[in-house]
C-alpha cells in the first residue's frame, strides 16, 4: 500500500487530527498575539521595562519545548491547556520584539505632528503607531505562527492531541507512512498559514508606500 492509498483509507482520522491541531494552534496564537501586542506597546514607554521583558521572552524561547511542557503539567495537568499556554509563552519573543521595534522605528516627527493636532496617546497608538508598525508586526506573527504549528506537534506528549499523535504513534509502531503523512500535514499547515500572512504583510506594506 503506497502513501496515497494509506492517506485515503485513513483520511477521516487524519482530518480530525489536523482540525484538532489547527484549532489548538489558532487558540494559542490568538492569545499570544493579543498579549504580545499589548506588552510590545507598553514597553515602548519604558526602556528599562523593555530590556527586562525582551530578556525574559528570549529566555522562554531558549527553554526546550518538552521541558516547558513538563514544567506546566504539574500546574495545569495533561491536555490542551498546558499545550496552549506553552505555545503562547514560546511565541512571545517575535511578536513582542517586532511590535517594539516597529513602533520605535517610526519617525518621531510623525508622532509629534499627531500630538500637535491634539490626538490622545490612545489615538496615536492605535491610529498612527500600530498601522505604521503593521508590516513589522505581521512579520513577527508569521515567525510565531510557524513556531506554534511546529510546537503543536510536540504538544502530543502532554495529551493535547493533534497531528503530533500521528507522528509519535508512527514512531512507536515503526510505521513510516504515519510519520511522513503527519509531518507533511504539519508542514503544509505551516506553509499555507505563512503564505496567507505573507499576503497580508505585502498589502500592509503597499498601503504605507
Amino acid at each position: 500500500m503506497d502513501i496515497f492509498n494509506f492517506f485515503i483509507n485513513r483520511i477521516e482520522t487524519i482530518m480530525k487530527l489536523t482540525s484538532q491541531h489547527f484549532f489548538m494552534v489558532l487558540t494559542a496564537m490568538i492569545i499570544s498575539i493579543v498579549i504580545g501586542v499589548i506588552v510590545g506597546i507598553l514597553i515602548t514607554y519604558n526602556e528599562k521595562a523593555a530590556e527586562v521583558v525582551l530578556h525574559i521572552t528570549k529566555i522562554l524561547m531558549t527553554i526546550p519545548s518538552l521541558a516547558l511542557f513538563a514544567i506546566l503539567i504539574p500546574i495545569f495537568r495533561i491536555g490542551a491547556t498546558p499545550a496552549i499556554i506553552g505555545i503562547v509563552l514560546y511565541t512571545q519573543l517575535p511578536i513582542v520584539r517586532n511590535v517594539y521595534t516597529g513602533i520605535k522605528n517610526i519617525n518621531p516627527s510623525i508622532i509629534e505632528a499627531a500630538r500637535g493636532m491634539g490626538m490622545s496617546r490612545f489615538k496615536i497608538t492605535f491610529k498612527i503607531k500600530l498601522p505604521l508598525a503593521l508590516p513589522v508586526l505581521i512579520a513577527g506573527i508569521r515567525t510565531a505562527v510557524v513556531m506554534g504549528v511546529g510546537m503543536g506537534a510536540i504538544a502530543s506528549y502532554v495529551g493535547a492531541g493533534g497531528l503530533g499523535d500521528y507522528v509519535f504513534q508512527g514512531i512507536q509502531r515503526t510505521n513510516d507512512k504515519m510519520i511522513i503523512i503527519g509531518a507533511l500535514m504539519i508542514s503544509l499547515m505551516a506553509i499555507l498559514v505563512d503564505r496567507l500572512l505573507s499576503l497580508l504583510q505585502k498589502r500592509a506594506e503597499k498601503k504605507l508606500s
